[in-house]
């Protein structure tokens, strides 16, 4: 934690981060949660770190080796980060360890026997040398350390081995060489299944399947023994631009060190019984600093893999199933579009089904009624039906346009290529406005007859996220919402034009004016002796001038809860007793990603809900969009969203600043978690 300005408490969105990602683990170590999921926990813990350190650490390293005079502080300031980062990343790599064994151990319990090469039996050695002569050979095609400067032609998605061999001279004496080669993990997965025996299940690391077979490997080389070991590295994904400092002097350092920078590795996780003279050369060729991270991990890298770790049927170790519901106005006769303009509608997913939303598109790709359909597109499914949905309704003569984002991150190829598909069907793609990413999610149907309709979300319209993520669809008829959206669309199709928009709050126009205005109307109502709280459900709050409005209006009495999924810049502990100032973190099967807000509004209720979390990349430098919410049934299912969140405690973890974790408290817990809670509230009342 430190006084941001030496104004106010503010925790580092890295470290708040950090402490983040160590909820997704201490889930990983809790008994009562089914052991494949904790598993799955373990993999997910490990694949947001790798990103992390792609992206986050990548910016952190490259400020705080800059030089230069002009940018002094914020480089400084980088290398205190950075440091954090690597005494909190080493302390949590040893939880993490011990948590994997643990799970390893709790899966022999239930004979799922993760075996090495120490163990096979001559049965098993049978079957691994099957194996590999099927699956194995062939794909693995070692280099020799000697024969190469850098390790820059090598992706940091994949698994390494480096691999020590003896050979024997003449003479007699015993030569050591080395080599590294890549692990074929997606031709063959991380995990091989070997033959059941007396009822119990066997699993092999791919790695371990690989050592066994090291000799065929290396066939003909003249190698007598051999030492493998796996790591993996991270390299530098690119620039990102911290909006909450001065962006003039970081763009000069991208400038001045992107080029050189780019790509070059900056963290590596290595197997801790590796032996020095080897580590020397991974460590060398990847041409590590000493800002640089080196991590002694354990035997396996990459435990993102245990997210498809093979179930061997056993059901039983993973989460009930829990089906998504179709809401009975959407199974009765009737089209989707008429029961949107007979009243509003709210699609929470997971728990109600994205086939409603789907079906939305379909609809409207056929309905003659319908002349045409704007939407903004950030993430797509990889056979993406929402694309199948436009191209048919260009096809069908409907006017469509679709807002692609190039520049999300990881996804700029494949969105790529959808925006060409969708410009081949007749579709006209806009690219969006320069220097802002498009991060809003909206629809808007135009009719010829009736009612517009627009859908706002909280999330992308993917097929994936919507069965993983909990995200809220609004659908509506209201022209006060509609004629908005429509005017959303024309100012990121000429940003240069003024477009005042009455209800919508959208970024950066003035939305986090908006919720500064909205805080401070709580604080004034405090005053009053009006009702005065806040209740948000949120993914970040890291913006400095928001996190400095809480705190004045926790200090002025108001009652606020927030529900934070991950990044938290606010220091809860260091406020005093009689600040109402609470925050509460979910980790449970789905990832919650919804953003609601609701306001007393001095007895009068005021509910939004939409995609912006509150960080200076979502408030002034992404184009964004926050809803108001009107109908009173949908008030009170947002409502209760957040209620629910703010209510549970056996999921819910306190976020106060120290990293700790500790579980939630509230006066009036739930029985269950608030997601499985839900889910048998909306069964109820399908």
């Amino acid at each position: 934690m430190a006084a941001k300005n030496n104004r106010i408490p503010y925790v580092e969105r890295d470290i708040s981060w950090l402490y983040f990602n160590r909820r997704v683990l201490q889930e990983a170590c809790r008994e009562d949660v089914p052991l494949l999921e904790r598993l799955s926990f373990l993999g997910i813990y490990s694949n947001n770190l790798d990103e992390f350190f792609r992206v986050r650490v990548a910016s952190q390293t490259r400020i705080a080796e800059w030089d230069g005079k002009q940018g002094a502080k914020e480089a400084a300031h980088a290398k205190s980060v950075v440091r954090q980062i690597s005494r909190l990343n080493s302390r949590y790599q040893k939880e993490y360890e011990e948590g994997v064994h643990k799970v390893y151990d709790a899966l022999r319990k239930e004979n799922i026997c993760i075996i090495s090469d120490r163990d096979v039996t001559g049965e098993q050695l049978e079957f691994i040398h099957s194996y590999y002569s099927e699956r194995i050979d062939g794909l693995i095609v070692p280099v020799r350390f000697a024969s190469v400067k850098h390790l820059d032609y090598e992706s940091d998605q994949n698994i390494y081995h480096a691999v020590r061999a003896v050979r024997t001279t003449g003479a007699g004496t015993h030569v050591y060489e080395y080599a590294f080669f890549e692990l074929p993990v997606q031709s063959c997965g991380r995990f091989v299944r070997l033959p059941d025996k007396d009822g119990k299940s066997y699993i092999m690391y791919l790695d371990d399947v690989v050592r066994c077979s090291l000799p065929k490997i290396f066939a003909g080389s003249g190698y007598s023994s051999f030492e493998s070991y796996a790591f993996k590295f991270t390299r530098d994904a690119e620039m990102e631009i911290d909006d909450d400092r001065r962006s003039g002097i970081l763009q000069k350092i991208s400038k001045g060190l992107k080029s050189r920078k780019k790509g070059e590795a900056l963290r590596v996780v290595y197997d801790g019984s590796m032996p020095q003279d080897l580590l020397k050369r991974v460590v060398g060729k990847l041409d590590l600093g000493m800002s640089d991270s080196i991590v002694q991990g354990g035997r396996y890298q990459n435990h993102k893999d245990l997210m498809k770790f093979p179930d061997c049927g056993r059901q039983d170790l993973k989460y009930a199933p829990m089906p998504q519901i179709i809401q009975t106005p959407f199974r009765e006769d009737g089209t989707i579009l008429q029961k949107i303009q007979e009243q509003d509608r709210l699609l929470h997913v997971p728990y109600h089904s994205f086939s409603t939303f789907i079906g939305l598109l379909h609809e409207a790709a056929l309905n003659s009624n319908v002349k045409s359909i704007k939407i903004t597109l950030y993430r797509l499914a990889k056979d993406s039906k929402v694309i199948r949905a436009l191209t048919g309704a260009a096809r069908n003569g409907k006017k469509v346009t679709a807002v692609i984002e190039l520049l999300a991150r990881f996804d700029e190829e494949s969105n790529m290529v959808w925006a060409q598909k969708l410009q081949d069907a007749g579709v006209k793609v806009i690219f969006g406005v320069e220097g802002l990413k498009i991060h809003s999610k909206v629809v808007h149907i135009g009719m010829k007859k009736g009612q517009d309709i627009a859908c706002v979300s909280t999330g992308n319209f993917h097929e994936g996220n919507a069965r993983t993520y909990t995200d809220c669809i609004m659908m509506t008829a209201s022209p006060r919402i509609t004629s908005d959206v429509d005017r959303l669309f024309s100012f990121i199709e000429k940003p240069y034009i003024p477009v005042q928009f009455k209800e919508l709050l959208v970024s950066p126009n003035g939305m986090k004016k908006k919720f500064l205005n909205l805080i401070d109307a709580e604080i004034r109502n405090r005053r009053a002796g009006k009702p005065a709280y806040i209740r948000i459900k949120i993914n970040h709050i890291t913006d400095e001038k928001m996190v400095a409005k809480l705190y004045e209006a926790a200090n002025a009495g108001v009652d606020i809860a927030l529900s934070v999924r991950g990044n938290c810049s606010l220091a809860t502990k260091s406020l005093p007793e009689n600040c109402s100032l609470r925050v509460n973190a979910i980790i449970d099967r789905y990832l919650e990603h919804s953003r609601i807000f609701v306001f007393a509004g001095g007895g009068v209720e005021k509910v939004f809900m939409g995609s912006a979390d509150w960080m200076p990349r979502n408030l002034d430098n992404r184009i964004e969009v926050i809803a108001p919410v009107y109908d009173p049934t949908l008030k009170l299912e947002m409502k209760r969203i957040v209620d629910y969140a703010l209510r549970d405690v056996k999921q819910g973890r306190l976020v106060d600043g120290s990293g700790e974790n500790a579980g939630w408290t509230c006066p009036d817990p739930l029985e269950k978690g608030s997601q499985e809670t839900l889910y048998e509230y909306y069964k109820e009342n399908q």
